[in-house]
């Protein structure tokens, strides 16, 4: 029956190690040399079977272990009980520096593994380039009077007031008026367009006081010369003009009013 290999990639011995180690669910301090250097073994004969490029670092791991190996194999030498001193003379254990080296390169091997994981995540963030925000900034006004001393400007303002006192202003205001007989005209010319138009309509927005007046003297002129009839539909409502047809231009014509 043929074996078949699924290898996977490793970044050195370390590497390997550590696979082999967390495969056979052991803590690294209760590593088992013998165990762990057979299974290493197999691994580099599988790739070695495989034709796959086995540098030399895996080589000298794979030496390491087997000295390990042999040196735990090797038969104590015998306790002299005579010299306390040489009492535990049996050295290092020579896994502590392998072990040392494992949980070093765990270390290292969680903190890359977390740096990958945090470049991932940046990698999904999208940054934006930078814009040009001076359109947006607060623009200062400038200060008309900067540099200018109180005293400076008390002396232009005085210098202001001189002026106008020299100054002449003369203003004459005419007031534009309107006489009854051109609003009885503009009156009539609305009338004979619509026959029937209320009193509010005649009256425009911007009208002053005196042109609203005006404007009912008008009305009052015509209801006595009979050319137009108003009443209303109720206390307080709209005034309704309704025109009667009967004024002719030289009957408008005659009209001769003292305001």
């Amino acid at each position: 029956m043929a074996v078949l290999y699924k290898l996977e990639s490793f970044e050195g011995p370390l590497d390997l190690l550590l696979h082999l180690i967390d495969k056979a669910e052991i803590d690294i301090h209760d590593v088992s040399i013998s165990e762990i250097t057979d299974q290493y073994l197999e691994y580099l004969n599988a790739m070695q079977e495989l034709e796959l490029d086995v540098t030399s670092e895996f080589l000298v791991m794979a030496a390491t272990l087997l000295s390990i190996k042999s040196h735990q194999l090797l038969p104590k030498p015998p306790v002299i009980e005579d010299f306390a001193e040489w009492e535990d003379e049996e050295g290092p254990d020579p896994r502590d520096e392998l072990i040392r080296k494992l949980v070093e390169y765990r270390r290292y091997k969680q903190i890359a593994e977390r740096l990958r994981e945090m470049e991932l995540e940046r990698s999904r963030v999208y940054t934006r380039e930078p814009e040009d925000l001076t359109p947006y900034m607060r623009v200062v006004p400038v200060n008309p009077v900067e540099g200018l001393h109180v005293s400076d400007l008390a002396k232009a303002f005085q210098k202001a007031l001189r002026k106008a006192a020299r100054r002449q202003l003369v203003t004459t205001v005419h007031r534009d008026e309107i006489s009854v007989k051109d609003r009885i005209r503009d009156i009539v010319e609305v009338l004979r367009q619509h026959e029937t138009v209320r009193f509010s309509r005649l009256i425009r927005r911007h009208m002053d006081r005196q042109e609203i007046v005006v404007t009912f003297l008008a009305l009052l002129e015509l209801m006595k010369m009979k050319h137009i009839r108003c009443f209303q539909h109720g206390l307080f409502d709209d005034i309704v003009i309704h025109w009667r047809g009967e004024a002719t231009e030289s009957g408008l014509s005659e009209i001769e009013v003292d305001y």
